[in-house]
């Protein structure tokens, strides 16, 4: 369902590696632009920089509640969301068109989203972060669901040994 008061979340925490850096500096300007504090928490540069570095950062700033929700962008999206989903709490999606974004907050109650700047293009990733601000999570049939990963999440943090 599309949020149609605009009720945005107070803070968001950004963050990219060198790849999505520029995009990155677009995304936190528009996210100003709609009255959400931006927590940035890095890259500062086209340095050559570790993605999985400001993914944990993203997403502890989240798990914290520092910050409401997240974006990460880094080549394609998903190595940031590979990364972010390994902090407890977190429920990243890569999303690179607006429908799977807007989709991910409504069904699986995403916190944390990203993409990639060499995937998607600075109007593209605008309305990406626009369709997944203006949608909330349904819970209902999902919520079990959403459960049901939170639960496999617990099992993987109380394990001694790896899954084989």
């Amino acid at each position: 369902m599309v949020n149609k008061q605009k009720k945005y979340p107070k803070v968001i925490a950004i963050g990219s590696d060198h790849i999505g850096f520029d995009l990155k500096e677009d995304i936190k300007t528009y996210l100003a632009g709609l009255g959400i504090e931006v927590l940035d928490l890095g890259t500062s540069s086209r340095e050559r920089t570790d993605y999985p570095l400001f993914a944990k950062q993203v997403a502890q700033a989240v798990v914290s509640k520092e910050a409401e929700l997240g974006i990460l962008i880094c080549g394609t999206g998903i190595g940031m969301a590979i990364a972010a989903n390994k902090v407890r709490g977190i429920r990243a999606a890569a999303c690179s068109e607006p429908y799977s974004a807007a989709l991910s907050r409504q069904h699986n109650d995403t916190n944390v989203l990203t993409f990639g700047a060499r995937v998607v293009g600075t109007g593209l990733a605008r309305m990406i972060v626009e369709a997944w601000l203006n949608s909330e999570y349904e819970g209902g049939r999902h919520a079990r669901r959403v459960e049901m990963i939170s639960g496999m999440e617990t099992v993987r943090h109380e394990q001694k040994e790896p899954v084989k």
